[in-house]
């Protein structure tokens, strides 16, 4: 079977829309699975829609990278979309000509260096994990190259400064698509920060600083990549050999917060895609941890105890999914500040989101580290509710007795905190080591007693939280019922 690449689809007489001669106008580090299905995706559409003739050429941040696979195909792949729209199932195809190389910085720094030069080049676009966006001060401006993410970019813009530091507008637009709160803004501390450990001079910093826009972003898709069980079939459809094939779920939803005119820089408004672009993201991120990552954690501990194990059957169940829909539409929308409209049309979308029939989202492998994430996703639900209303939430109340009940293991491993179900299989708590002993150390308390453990340790909550009238014994009568009647129940009593 041929590889994909101009000449085989030529071959095939295919008939749907490829760039393959355009100027490279971004620049992207980072190479995975998400900014493919992403980013390169929404440009690719950009340059249908919109005529935006862009080509992207790819730097992949770390050694080993997929340069040499991408290069292969020409910057080809095909990218499967599906999921739930509408009420209807959804299998989308679309072959990506967006992307023109990946170059390998550990191979051909002076090649990536040499994009700085580049007159056309506009826009650089990254996600290098919630990692990457680190000041590394072991850096220096002599390697090749600098090993942090930051030290790299600070390395191009240097390049970039020395050619057209002269003329006005031919900074860039850079868009960070880190999942960290402020990823642009962090990014351009990073950058300066090197700029003066380098001593490269006040002149490149106010450059930096003037000429340069550092977007802070919020990126909203899950993206399930190569599809290891279904590649060879797949390819034997589409007639050639993709060796990176890339799936997403259908849903997509960026923001970028940026100064007014990139919208007409950026067409993606005029293109009917969804990005947004305004001067403030933290909103539609609030949306997103709120209602999205919420719900997750409101429910899953509670649906794992009553038996179930993926996202996708928890929506067939009429008691897990109500308690959902209850905890999302009466207790966390009406604590959130975007249009009322906004926020049900999102919360809509969430629910298809997770009857998704292409993802098995295990339950166990959302449960992560869950006392954190009830604390950043969870309690400002929780606290807003209580603020507004003077009552407690009654469903986030007993998400809070789930997470308890879940916890309540004993026996710890190097592993984590085994525990069981009522139906009797074990199952190991993940979460840091310090959260694991405390649950260890409280395993033989009574419902009343861990309650007040867990509700007053100022370590986990940043506060006392039995303090808050009415919680501690509204958690541990919920915790009492969990231990004689199920989750399930608890769950249809909310109801």
């Amino acid at each position: 079977m041929e590889k994909l690449c101009y000449a085989t689809l030529e071959k095939q007489g295919y008939d749907g829309y490829l760039l393959k001669d355009a100027p490279e106008r971004v620049l992207q580090f980072g190479e995975g699975n998400f900014l493919r299905a992403f980013v390169d995706y929404f440009i690719d559409l950009l340059n249908e829609k919109t005529g935006f003739n862009s080509k992207v050429v790819l730097c992949q941040p770390i050694a080993p990278g997929l340069a040499d696979m991408i290069n292969e195909q020409e910057g080809l792949y095909t990218l499967f979309l599906r999921g739930f729209e509408n009420g209807k199932k959804v299998n989308d195809k679309r072959v990506i000509s967006c992307v023109s190389r990946c170059l390998n910085p550990y191979k051909e720094y002076e090649e990536v260096l040499a994009c700085a030069e580049n007159p056309e080049l506009r826009y650089i676009a990254c996600n290098t994990t919630e990692a990457g966006i680190a000041y590394d001060p072991s850096c220096q401006f002599t390697d090749v190259p600098a090993e942090s993410y930051p030290g790299k970019l600070t390395q191009f813009l240097y390049k970039r400064f020395e050619k057209f530091g002269k003329e006005a507008g031919k900074g860039f637009v850079i868009l960070s698509c880190e999942l960290i709160d402020n990823n642009g803004k962090e990014l351009e501390k990073c950058v300066l920060s090197y700029a003066k450990q380098w001593d490269l001079g006040e002149e490149f910093i106010n450059w930096i600083k003037a000429e340069n826009i550092f977007c802070s972003t919020l990126v909203d898709r899950i993206v399930t990549g190569y599809p290891r069980n279904e590649a060879a079939a797949i390819c034997e459809e589409l007639g050639y050999q993709d060796n990176l094939i890339n799936t997403g779920e259908v849903f997509g939803f960026w923001v970028i917060e940026g100064p007014e005119h990139l919208k007409k820089e950026l067409p993606f408004e005029k293109a009917g895609l969804p990005v947004v672009i305004c001067d403030d993201h933290k909103p539609y991120k609030q949306r997103k941890v709120r209602i999205l990552n919420g719900a997750h954690t409101s429910f899953v501990l509670g649906a794992y105890l009553a038996g179930q194990d993926i996202v996708r059957d928890c929506m067939d169940d009429e008691v897990i999914c109500g308690f959902m829909n209850k905890t999302i539409y009466d207790e966390i929308i009406p604590t959130l500040t975007l249009p009322k409209e906004e926020l049900l049309s999102f919360a809509s979308s969430v629910t298809e989101r997770f009857k998704n029939p292409f993802i098995d989202h295990d339950l166990l492998a959302i449960s992560l580290n869950s006392t954190s994430k009830w604390k950043a996703r969870v309690m400002p639900s929780f606290k807003g509710f209580v603020e507004k209303s003077g009552e407690l939430p009654k469903c986030i109340t007993a998400s809070f007795a789930f997470y308890i009940a879940f916890y309540h293991g004993m026996n710890l491993t190097e592993d984590g905190l085994v525990s069981s179900r009522p139906a009797g299989n074990e199952y190991t708590v993940k979460d840091d080591k310090s959260v694991l002993q405390f649950f260890y150390d409280h395993r033989d308390d009574d419902a009343e007693t861990l309650t007040h453990s867990v509700c007053s340790n100022t370590d986990f909550w940043d506060e006392d939280l039995s303090k808050i009238p009415g919680f501690e014994a509204a958690v541990a009568g919920y915790l009492k019922s969990i231990e004689e009647k199920g989750a399930y129940e608890v769950m249809r009593d909310c109801l």
